[in-house]
């Protein structure tokens, strides 16, 4: 760049009348070009780039993004279980799932699980109660291989020991559904004393068994009810997500005034988380809610979401047969041990 030079200015002409005076003038001196230097080879450049890439500001912490949304389990958690430890259960044991939301796992939970109790030699029993009938074809039980159903043991009151069918698992039963079971619903309305039919049912063969496993519908009508009221326990499976965790309040609420009326032995048991994936922030929140209001009761066993529990239903089969080394087979195999809890077998 050229360069301001200060020259004191010189005396005007001898002949001049004034008297000379100094002026300040710049002047612009250009200055020597710089030595021109060679050109770095490229790898050099690179890194030198690559040094003076300016460090990006850290991304805002996730407590700037709104939170998730308190579930309504909060204050129901703690008016209706206090966080308490549920009662121990001996032998036999009638166990309803129960969770009027729908796609939670509750068909899968039951036959899985009663699949995996019955390896342990413990003799189960399966009772559908969803008009569905999934867990029915399940466990590869077609409806024109038998002639009674559940419809038949609720609305006329056929023994639910005739209605009992074998599956290829040993010391695994099913008591199938059928679509019929849809119209118990409408038809139950005037029958009397209408809460407690399946109880009835039950009490006749229960001590056949070592666990009854009661797959309620999704929903929290009278079908629930029946099974709520017949059962001693409940096993409520709750999908890692944020809408699974809205309905469980009902369902609590629900269990309570069964408890109340029907059934004073009746609690929730177990929660069992499931359809969990531990790559999603999500699964963890919930699986953490859940663990924070229900203490004892969660199963520290997670159902993981994997695609050979859905497969299994349409060969028939229980995860521990379709696919017994799958991460699905180990997990219901460990819940079936806590479940269970070591519980010595019974002599018949």
């Amino acid at each position: 760049m050229p360069v301001p030079v200060v020259v004191e200015a010189v005396q005007e002409a001898e002949s001049g009348p004034e008297t000379a005076h100094a002026e300040l003038v710049t002047e612009d001196v250009v200055s020597a070009p710089d030595p021109v230097e060679a050109p770095e080879p490229k790898a050099e450049m690179a890194k030198k780039q690559k040094a003076q890439k300016p460090v990006k500001a850290p991304a805002p912490a996730r407590e700037s993004e709104p939170g998730m949304r308190a579930p309504s389990i909060r204050d129901d958690a703690t008016e209706l279980l206090n966080g308490s430890k549920p009662t121990a259960r001996e032998l036999p044991r009638v166990i309803a799932i129960a969770n009027q939301k729908g796609g939670v796992g509750k068909t899968t939970t039951t036959v899985n699980l009663g699949a995996a109790l019955a390896e342990q030699d413990y003799r189960v029993l399966v009772v559908d109660l969803d008009p569905q009938g999934n867990a029915t074809t399940g466990l590869g039980v077609e409806a024109r291989n038998f002639e009674l159903s559940m419809y038949d043991v609720i609305m006329r009151d056929q023994p639910l020991e005739d209605c009992i069918e074998p599956t290829s698992v040993k010391n695994l039963f099913v008591a199938p559904a059928t679509i019929d079971l849809a119209g118990v619903e409408i038809e139950l309305v005037p029958a009397f004393s209408r809460e407690l039919k399946l109880r009835r049912a039950i009490e006749s063969i229960v001590d056949d068994f070592d666990f009854v496993l009661i797959d309620c519908p999704p929903s929290l009508g009278l079908i629930t009810v029946n099974g709520l009221a017949a059962a001693h326990e409940v096993l409520v499976p709750i999908q890692c997500e944020y809408y699974a965790l809205e309905g469980l309040s009902q369902l609590l609420r629900n269990v309570n005034l069964v408890s109340t009326n029907l059934n004073e032995t009746l609690e929730v048991t177990t929660i069992v988380l499931t359809m969990y994936d531990a790559r999603t922030r999500l699964s963890v929140d919930v699986a953490n809610e859940v663990r924070e209001h229900f203490s004892e009761r969660v199963c520290r066993v997670v159902i993981p979401r994997t695609v050979r529990l859905s497969e299994a239903p349409s060969f028939g089969q229980p995860i521990t047969v379709f696919d017994p080394a799958s991460r699905g087979a180990v997990a219901y195999r460990e819940l079936a041990k806590e479940v269970s809890n070591g519980a010595p077998q019974r002599t018949r």
